[in-house]
């Protein structure tokens, strides 16, 4: 049998190379994967930018001997942990942080109370609803620096509305010291925080209410179940992804919350309203003690952390239960 024969004797007929073929949808995935890079990309130049880095030199600036100087020379000698002994052994510094959480607390447990309050009641609908709705958000809206200008004006100790109004009712005598007393400097920094932050609690929680079907109740008023045992059994279980996040929000927000304090008080009168962020404001931008400002920032972070952790931890798992 010759070459180019087959065995029938029939000449060999030359087949074209297979060429493979590629899957139709490859390129298409490619330029979804390459939008999708590129929408996200800006972003984590974005975060890296303006969150990672000044956190990580917040953290660097911590264990360094940072001063006015070392923004024209560069120079910040590494001191190690000296910064955080300096602030650990303030005699001001523990006093500082139970204020941190007593304004804290005290500024959570009412703006989401009273949030929740008037979200429960302006989901019933009656006229003038919305209006009364969009009023809220003023306090809001209203810049911080305003909001605590007007505060202070009306808790002012010989001429403030405050007082004017408790003389007129026959509940007080002589005018009450809200802002210059140092037992009463932080509640009322606390009462100005909670009326500052209740538009955002109501605004968050109405929406989440909005998503709890209308049949639930029905069913439940069928049944004869009263106004508290509906929220019990359907509004708060059916709220509470919503809830979490408005309250981690709440205390991340309220514990880096500064412009409150110093609007008002100042950390006065005699400290009792220093927290965290005023302290190491203070330390930083009065004293240019700048390494020891961050030290005190640093340990702010780690509570924030901390409790954010724990906090979601803890949702998790009545979640799930």
């Amino acid at each position: 049998m010759t070459a180019g024969m087959t065995t029938a004797g029939q000449p060999a007929v030359a087949r074209p190379p297979v060429r493979e073929r590629r899957a139709p949808g490859r390129p298409r995935r490619h330029r979804q994967d390459f939008y999708r890079w590129a929408f996200v990309i800006p972003a984590l130049i974005y975060v890296a930018l303006f969150f990672a880095f000044p956190v990580v030199k917040n953290i660097v600036m911590g264990f360094q001997d940072y001063t006015t100087a070392s923004f024209y020379t560069g120079e910040a000698p590494f001191v190690g942990l000296q910064n955080y002994e300096t602030i650990f052994s303030d005699p001001t510094f523990w006093p500082t942080v139970s204020h941190t959480f007593l304004f804290t607390i005290g500024s959570i447990l009412g703006q989401f109370s009273l949030g929740l309050a008037l979200a429960v009641f302006f989901r019933r609908r009656f006229p003038l609803s919305t209006g009364l709705r969009s009023l809220l958000l003023l306090p809001w809206l209203l810049p911080v620096i305003v909001s605590t200008a007007l505060w202070r004006s009306l808790m002012d100790q010989d001429s403030g509305a405050v007082n004017v109004v408790l003389k007129a009712l026959g509940i007080i005598d002589s005018g009450i010291p809200w802002l210059v007393s140092p037992s009463l400097a932080l509640l009322s920094v606390i009462i100005v925080n909670i009326w500052i932050g209740i538009p955002f609690n109501v605004a968050i929680l109405y929406g989440g209410l909005q998503d709890i079907p209308e049949e639930l109740y029905e069913a439940a008023s069928v049944d004869g179940a009263g106004p508290w045992r509906t929220f019990r059994s359907i509004t708060w279980p059916l709220l509470r992804p919503t809830v979490i996040v408005v309250v981690l929000l709440c205390v991340i927000y309220t514990l880096r919350s500064i412009d409150i304090i110093l609007g008002l008080t100042r950390g006065g009168p005699a400290n009792s309203t220093q927290t965290l962020p005023t302290a190491s404001y203070f330390q930083s931008f009065q004293q240019f003690q700048f390494g020891v400002g961050a030290a005190t920032s640093n340990v702010l972070i780690v509570i924030a952390f901390v409790f954010a952790l724990l906090y979601l931890r803890a949702s998790r798992r009545s979640l799930t239960d």
